[in-house]
């Protein structure tokens, strides 16, 4: 059987990596704008992370972790999400003595086992913010606008913003016996998944995709209209500053997000006419996160965008990548004197910041088609006229025009 990559996981070929510039560049400009630096934790950690920071009761954690025992004895985990790692970091390196909040984005690969789909991957590459040290909703506000501001940067369109609060510690209990009270009485008519959450993961409840289920979600109480104040304030506050800054949002009371961490603000950004089930952001509060991780009580906020998706509706909605408009050489030789050349040659274009490479040693033709197979944008042919004459033959691919150029004068000619 020939080997191929394992299911839910792709190469991302030479030819894709126009894209992968794109998205990860404008990644770390957006959020060096904002005031973020990047941070990097390891691909896996003790397991113990993830189920006190994500929840022992969600799907993550339950059904799509790669957990494994290692030689020591120690339960490890890829990293399945980038939340609970950065908190984790924070912690272990005194963060907290810094000036607050501290923001921090990250680019990484994360490792779910998912029934693979369009858009999702059983490893996916992810670039999330974090910001942890303030509980302000204007953060809340700014974490949400880094995630708008990226999208418009690659050129995505016609996005929308969907926002919701789910409440704290004080009046989240209270909603949650609303939810249990409202769904226990039909056990029989939803799904197994959600006939075991009622008492194990309420609130996940809202975010059930099965169709059976949709119709209970509709009439199920929201939780914005049973906010604490402290929650209903922070809620007004978050509503009003997305206004100064001119992005349009939709409530959508069914938003949980799937994670337990969660407190007050969720959110999620989709691109047009796919729904819920494509977001390409997803992110919220986490007032408690640091605190089920053993710090003291610490605000925080954060998002995650799945690139792999990015890329997607970026190819979907056409959108142009940058045109790379540098020389890109192939040095092209007739005769193992020129052959000797052309390595000299190419070596010194590169010192001038030209890349260069030299063709295969094979006929002229087929060198030249090697040249124009390979993106090359000019070809430099030597051969023994030219090594007589110290020049070479400047060939534009392009435009099919060439002229003899002195060795010396190379770079600039191509620079220019």
């Amino acid at each position: 059987m020939r080997l191929q990559a394992p299911r839910g996981t792709s190469d991302q070929l030479p030819d894709d990596q126009t894209y992968w510039d794109l998205v990860r560049g404008k990644a770390a400009q957006v959020a060096s704008t904002f005031g973020y630096r990047r941070i990097e934790t390891p691909m896996f950690e003790s397991a113990d992370l993830f189920e006190r920071g994500v929840g022992s009761t969600t799907d993550i954690v339950e059904k799509e972790t790669y957990t494994f025992e290692d030689r020591g004895g120690d339960m490890l985990t890829l990293r399945a999400e980038a939340t609970a790692p950065v908190c984790r970091a924070y912690l272990q390196h005194g963060m907290h003595s810094l000036a607050q909040p501290v923001r921090m984005f990250y680019v990484c690969p994360v490792f779910r086992y998912e029934r693979p789909q369009s858009g999702r991957y059983r490893q996916h590459t992810q670039f999330g913010i974090e910001v942890i040290g303030e509980a302000d909703a204007s953060i809340d506000c700014e974490v949400i606008e880094v995630g708008w501001r990226y999208l418009e940067a690659v050129g995505l369109s016609g996005l929308t913003l969907v926002i919701n609060s789910i409440g704290d510690a004080e009046c989240r209990p209270a909603y949650v016996e609303l939810l249990k009270a409202h769904y226990s009485p039909h056990r029989e008519e939803i799904c197994e998944d959600c006939a075991r959450r009622i008492d194990r993961n309420a609130l996940r409840l809202l975010d059930c995709k099965n169709a059976q289920c949709q119709s209970f979600i509709e009439d199920a109480p929201a939780s914005a209209d049973n906010l604490c104040a402290d929650c209903e304030s922070h809620w007004e506050d978050l509503r009003r500053y997305l206004e100064e800054t001119g992005i349009e949002y939709q409530i959508d009371h069914r938003l949980v997000r799937g994670l337990d961490y969660y407190t007050r603000t969720v959110f999620e950004i989709s691109p047009p006419e796919e729904g819920r089930m494509v977001t390409i952001v997803g992110g919220g509060r986490y007032d408690g996160l640091i605190e089920q991780l053993g710090g003291r009580p610490t605000p925080g906020i954060g998002y995650g965008m799945g690139l792999e998706r990015v890329i997607q509706n970026i190819q979907r909605q056409e959108v142009p990548t940058p045109a790379d408009d540098r020389a890109r050489v192939m040095v092209v030789h007739r005769g193992d004197a020129a052959k000797t050349a052309g390595v000299r040659i190419a070596s010194q274009l590169r010192r001038d910041g030209i890349a260069a490479t030299l063709a295969p040693p094979r006929g002229m033709r087929a060198q030249m088609r090697y040249a124009a197979s390979s993106g090359a944008t000019h070809a430099v042919i030597i051969g023994d006229d030219e090594l007589a004459k110290d020049v070479a033959t400047l060939r534009d691919l392009g435009a099919s025009a060439q002229s003899e150029v002195p060795l010396a004068e190379l770079a600039s000619a191509l620079l220019t």
